[in-house]
């Protein structure tokens, strides 16, 4: 990949990670619940949905999931489902001042939370329709591809974690100075009911004819 063609696709990626949406809540949530150094443990998963989201394209399934209605179904409702799972679990956590909550939470094993980052977007069709669309105007198809996919996926790691770095520290340290029980049940029902609502604009979104 020429320099001119990846500054493009650097300033396109930042664009790509800045974009709200579940992965930017899963990151806020993480570092709500666990404080930003365990929090950041979401965002390693996070990219790591990324990466598969870039395998399935490069080769060649996202191509699939896009054209089939059966796959795409399958993969949406998928996504649906666990947006909305994570949903009804924050809205039922227990209402305990934060620093208890984080205390319990420390012994979560981090690949339970690389887990979780990583099915926010592994499972999510709008991220492979998007690189569909996107990932393509960045390739030269007469020179060896799976470089040019490798730089594409370290780019977007590195936006990535930095952006996501930004969400999870704002969670720890804006939301997390909010330490009563009140409070605590309030951002589990806020974050809660966005999740739901990630969950229900996925289950309304359409592969393009």
């Amino acid at each position: 990949m020429d320099l001119a063609t990846w500054l493009a696709f650097f300033a396109a990626s930042w664009a790509i990670s800045l974009s709200p949406g579940a992965g930017a809540l899963a990151a806020m949530n993480a570092g709500l619940q666990h404080g930003f150094r365990r929090g950041y443990w979401t965002t390693v998963g996070l990219v790591a949905g990324i990466w598969t989201q870039l395998l399935v394209v490069g080769v060649g399934l996202g191509a699939l999931i896009a054209a089939s209605s059966t796959a795409f179904q399958a993969v949406k409702w998928c996504g649906v489902a666990y947006l909305v799972w994570l949903g009804i679990q924050q809205w039922r956590a227990p209402a305990r001042p934060l620093a208890a909550a984080r205390a319990e939470a420390a012994s979560t094993p981090r690949r339970r939370m690389v887990l979780r980052g990583w099915m926010v977007n592994a499972v999510n069709p709008k991220g492979t329709v998007f690189l569909l669309a996107v990932v393509p105007q960045f390739l030269h198809l007469a020179e060896p591809l799976a470089p040019q996919y490798l730089v594409i996926g370290l780019t977007l790691a590195f936006t990535d974690l930095v952006v996501m770095a930004g969400y999870t520290a704002l969670a720890a340290r804006v939301l997390g100075s909010l330490h009563s029980a009140a409070h605590v049940r309030v951002l589990n029902r806020v974050f809660g009911s966005l999740f739901i609502a990630a969950g229900a604009l996925l289950s309304v979104f359409k592969r393009a004819a």
